[in-house]
């Protein structure tokens, strides 16, 4: 099992082209295409008075800033993906979140990054990395800023036995299966360990090199100890689950996806 289609999503920010080599040396060594995608909204007037923009001529030039943006955002990526020959560039004038919602029929995964305060995306450009989780139907790479590779030899997989967490194990196999080393980790205060010793059971069905792990629930959150362990086991990679409460709910009183998304130093794969 392997990914056999690998999308990026790019745009102008800081980040962009560290973001496309990851991804581009990803592809490259699983023998996987790689698709760029971007999309951006012309910033169009929106309303009439006063400060209203009139004309035709006016409203074509709007759009064609934005083309020229569009333009300027493939030229990073094809910089970026030297190592591929299976190379693919798809680009429109779209709500970014709902581009990718169509495009990504064509990929096994798509690449993400989370956005640093100064990353610089143009207006119209960037992506809602919750909305791309809600709504994209694929396994999501969420690549933090000024990280440009990932090795994934060692993986933690944040275990709780909820659908999305068990389809983030399925989607992330085929990085799994060439990992050296990957710990299941849970995060609890039962002393239970049959539901980990049963993932680490079928992991190894898959040629998983896997180990359990409990770690007591503390004053920490989940993704506290999801990213410590990370960093004990030397893993650029953490396996979880994405809002497995309500989105709403994890925006207003906290979860592992919302703080995932904000603070982890490594790669996330994450499925909803």
């Amino acid at each position: 099992m392997s990914y056999a289609s690998i999308m990026v999503a790019v745009d102008d920010g800081l980040h962009a082209t560290g973001r496309v080599r990851l991804a581009a040396d990803l592809a490259h060594r699983l023998g996987a295409r790689i698709v760029g995608a971007a999309a951006c909204r012309p910033d169009y007037p929106q309303g009439y008075g006063e400060t209203a923009v009139p004309g035709g001529m006016v409203i074509e030039e709007i759009r064609q800033a934005a083309l020229t943006k569009l333009s300027g955002v493939e030229q990073v990526f094809r910089n970026a993906w030297c190592l591929n020959d299976g190379v693919e560039w798809r680009s429109d004038l779209d709500h970014p979140v709902r581009f990718l919602e169509q495009q990504a029929r064509a990929a096994d995964l798509v690449v993400l990054g989370r956005y640093a305060r100064n990353e610089g995306v143009s207006l119209g450009a960037a992506v809602d990395l919750g909305d791309a989780l809600m709504g994209l139907g694929r396994p999501l790479l969420v690549v933090p800023p000024g990280v440009e590779h990932l090795e994934a030899k060692r993986i933690v997989v944040g275990w709780k036995n909820t659908p999305q967490t068990r389809r983030a194990v399925s989607d992330a196999l085929p990085l799994l299966s060439r990992a050296e080393a990957v710990q299941v980790l849970q995060v609890t205060d039962d002393e239970d360990r049959s539901e980990i010793e049963d993932v680490a059971r079928y992991l190894a069905l898959h040629g998983v090199n896997a180990t359990t792990r409990q770690v007591a629930v503390s004053a920490s959150t989940a993704a506290e100890e999801l990213q410590r362990a990370a960093v004990e086991a030397d893993a650029d990679l953490i396996v979880s689950g994405a809002f497995g409460y309500s989105r709403l709910r994890e925006w207003f009183f906290g979860g592992v996806t919302r703080d995932l998304l904000g603070e982890a130093s490594v790669c996330c794969l994450m499925s909803h």
